[in-house]
């Protein structure tokens, strides 16, 4: 009976340890970078935290900590499966968004965590805060490294406030005023489908989808579809009442193709029919050097986000941006979004 007493006392001594423990005492807290304040990284303390149980006791630390710095790098962590990511965004975030009203392709891989963006290999994917050029979007968005790329691949991001800043105020001033028209031609063989874009193949369901968002659209001869939809080009936080910078048209405009490749949709399509393009709200062209500003900003205020096997990156959407680095070799990167917002809790009025 004595090695059974020994047995006792020792598990009584690990359970006092743990309760004296404090929750915030299990995970490092520290920058990626340290002249930057975006990402922070949370690294387990101690061998067999679970990140799980750990965000359970700490959302109202998870949420302060993305106010502040738009978001959260989870490395060292064991997060077993997709499932298991999946829960912690619900716990973390709310439950998940349907990726609905798409811009890019995207496949469905379990519940409603999704593939990360399925460019080329070889192509940048420029910084954009996801969903921005639609009426509603995710406050939150979670990324899990299944397996990093052999080279590069990098997810880099940016602090919306701070590219919002570096963008001049008259430009900032015609946006906010104006906002953005996404002007998206739908043609069979050319970009995402629409049937790929609203997930049916049901004309009547696209235009109700349409008529509650706010899109005018016309269909077309050859079967294909064009949609007009105009919406913020900056935004408050509905939260921190920061404003961000908060639209996609460095993305959708004509000038972000390679010179050879615009040169050749044009000709082909002319302006009217190109797969997608932005102008002001009011239908007034988009200056390209404003443009160019803004890739500029963003540029100026990447940070690049090197994936490790089993990383769990966490942003506030509306404060942090982020694209995707070229790479080589298998790389699977998944998504969950949560949180809807829209324009009834971000303000889009211009600087006073």
């Amino acid at each position: 009976m004595t090695t059974g007493v020994s047995g006792l006392k020792k598990l009584n001594l690990v359970q006092r340890k743990l309760v004296s423990t404090s929750v915030d005492d299990l995970v490092r807290e520290e920058p990626l970078l340290p002249d930057r304040e975006l990402p922070v990284k949370l690294e387990p303390a101690t061998d067999g935290v679970s990140l799980l149980e750990w965000v359970r006791q700490s959302r109202e630390r998870i949420d302060s900590t993305l106010l502040r710095h738009g978001g959260i790098l989870f490395r060292g962590f064991s997060v077993e499966s997709l499932e298991r990511f999946e829960e912690i965004v619900r716990v973390t975030s709310g439950e998940l968004m349907q990726y609905t009203y798409r811009s890019t392709p995207r496949s469905e891989v379990a519940g409603r965590v999704y593939t990360s963006t399925e460019y080329p290999a070889d192509q940048w994917i420029p910084m954009h805060n996801e969903m921005s050029y639609t009426s509603e979007w995710p406050l939150r968005i979670a990324f899990f490294c299944v397996r990093p790329a052999e080279r590069g691949g990098e997810t880099p991001i940016a602090d919306s406030r701070r590219v919002y800043q570096r963008i001049h105020p008259e430009v900032r001033a015609r946006f906010a005023e104006k906002g953005v028209m996404y002007v998206r031609n739908y043609s069979p063989g050319l970009d995402v489908s629409w049937q790929n874009v609203f997930q049916t193949s049901d004309q009547a369901e696209v235009e109700r989808f349409c008529q509650q968002a706010g899109i005018e659209l016309e269909w077309k001869e050859d079967g294909g579809l064009r949609t007009r939809q105009v919406c913020q080009g900056v935004a408050r936080h509905p939260i921190t009442g920061a404003m961000v910078w908060f639209n996609q048209a460095h993305l959708f405009h004509v000038s972000s193709l390679a010179p050879e490749v615009r040169a050749a949709l044009l000709a082909r399509h002319g302006e009217r029919d190109l797969p997608r393009n932005a102008y002001f709200g009011d239908g007034s062209p988009i200056d390209e050097d404003a443009l160019e500003e803004v890739r500029q900003a963003y540029r100026s205020e990447s940070v690049d986000v090197p994936w490790r096997n089993g990383d769990l990156v966490l942003l506030d959407n509306m404060l942090a941006a982020h694209g995707r680095a070229p790479f080589s070799g298998p790389r699977k990167i998944v998504v969950a979004m949560a949180g809807a917002v829209g324009p009834e809790s971000a303000g889009m009025s211009p600087e006073r």
